[in-house]
């Protein structure tokens, strides 16, 4: 038998390569309902995961370069999405940086629009984890949370905005604690994607 992930029969034998497939399995979902609101309004599922992205976070985060360590995709794929947003009137280029060579993105109010329209095409998919009982829920992230930190510190996640990598991040035997928010956070108070991230130097 070999030990393959994707073998039935060994994958039956380890609880950690079923939680792989499963994983995998929710991954299908998203990216279903992601092509179903791309191909109802003629976009592609990285043009509509750029321009949600650009909806909720600060504009330094909002250029090319970034965008491509962002999707872990490369720079000339991002431009060619970014094209085809401003050809549509969805984007509009800044140019207001000190670098008069480089620009963010910002929404355009038809932009602004097309969201409201499509950034609910994961509704399916929470809707069954609000299902669950709480006290799931709490253990299903505080475990997601912590395997999406170690990814980030093997490389295969190149961007993570997660407090386990924040410098104001400080673990205690019995809980977690935040330094700028000066309070305890609970497991369920970890953030994946923080505005206020501040990367702790690695030593």
């Amino acid at each position: 038998m070999t030990d393959s992930i994707f073998n039935p029969e060994f994958q039956n034998q380890d609880t950690s390569s079923k939680i792989i497939v499963a994983l995998e399995r929710i991954s299908e979902a998203f990216k279903v309902l992601l092509w179903e609101k791309a191909k109802a309004f003629g976009l592609s599922p990285i043009q509509i995961r750029i321009l949600i992205f650009i909806a909720y976070h600060k504009q330094d985060f909002c250029n090319v370069s970034h965008l491509a360590n962002e999707f872990n995709i490369t720079k000339p794929t991002i431009s060619d999405a970014v094209k085809a947003l401003l050809n549509k009137g969805f984007i509009e280029k800044d140019f207001s940086s000190s670098d008069s060579r480089s620009y963010t993105i910002i929404l355009s109010p038809s932009g602004k629009e097309i969201i409201k329209q499509t950034e609910n095409f994961a509704n399916p998919i929470k809707s069954k984890l609000d299902d669950l009982d709480s006290y799931k829920l709490d253990d299903l992230f505080k475990t997601l949370s912590e395997v999406i930190y170690k990814l980030n510190q093997t490389g295969i996640l190149t961007v993570q905005r997660t407090c386990y990598g924040c410098k104001f991040y400080k673990k205690t035997k019995d809980s977690h604690f935040c330094n700028l928010l000066e309070k305890e956070l609970l497991s369920s108070d970890i953030r994946i994607d923080c505005p206020e991230f501040d990367a702790r130097e690695i030593l």
